[in-house]
């Protein structure tokens, strides 16, 4: 049986007057606390590193701070749009209508390079440079590439994404969009496939919004 999954954003228009690298500590203190540990394929991958993101919304922009504990660390890939995910990885899928069959892919790895895509049966695309720059993030261990290493690591992106780049205007009233939190590294020595809201398909497959859950900006 499917496990039913909800949460809400809470408003706090004060994110508004601080830095991103400020933002960790607010968001945990403002924000809502949700775990990334819906296993959805334990027999191919049993992996499951602790990741949380901590999210609120000002009425402008969507913050969230992804906070990671895992065994291995990789960041090839620093170039905006390349693939990401298969380094250490983290990510937000949002459908900014319920009825829409669009949906929007944000992820990040953990040096904050940035990939970003509209995906729809008609049209898709990435995100353009212009509006992968008003997406700020920030990184906790730097933004310089590197390859593999093997430790045990702690790390966090803190990212504010505007509400009308997803074509969201709010208004002071509740809205409810659908979405999922993402978490996985899929070219590291312990690939991993995680998520909120929990996915039915037979392998990973983080591109299903028929498995996304209710998200309220309150």
């Amino acid at each position: 049986m499917k496990k039913e999954i909800s949460a809400s954003l809470p408003y706090a228009p004060t994110l508004e007057d601080h830095t991103l690298p400020e933002m960790a500590g607010l968001l945990e203190e403002v924000g809502t606390r949700l775990s990334v540990e819906a296993l959805n394929w334990p027999d191919e991958f049993p992996y499951r590193p602790l990741t949380v993101v901590s999210a609120a919304h000002s009425g402008k922009h969507i913050f969230l701070d992804f906070l990671v504990r895992c065994n291995y660390l990789r960041a090839v890939n620093y170039t905006p749009n390349s693939p990401v995910s298969e380094d250490s990885c983290v990510e937000f899928f949002v459908a900014p209508r319920n009825n829409s069959t669009g949906y929007w892919s944000f992820c990040f790895n953990c040096i904050g390079t940035v990939r970003s895509k509209w995906h729809d049966s008609e049209s898709s695309g990435f995100l353009s440079p212009d509006e992968l720059s008003r997406i700020k993030v920030h990184a906790s261990v730097g933004s310089r590439p590197f390859q593999e290493v093997e430790g045990s690591f702690i790390w966090s992106v803190t990212v504010a994404i505007p509400l009308d780049l997803i074509g969201l205007e709010y208004t002071g009233q509740p809205m409810t969009i659908m979405a999922n939190f993402n978490k996985c590294a899929s070219s590291t020595s312990q690939p991993h496939y995680l998520s909120w809201a929990p996915i039915d398909s037979p392998h990973p497959d983080f591109h299903r919004p028929d498995c996304f859950a209710p998200l309220t900006l309150e």
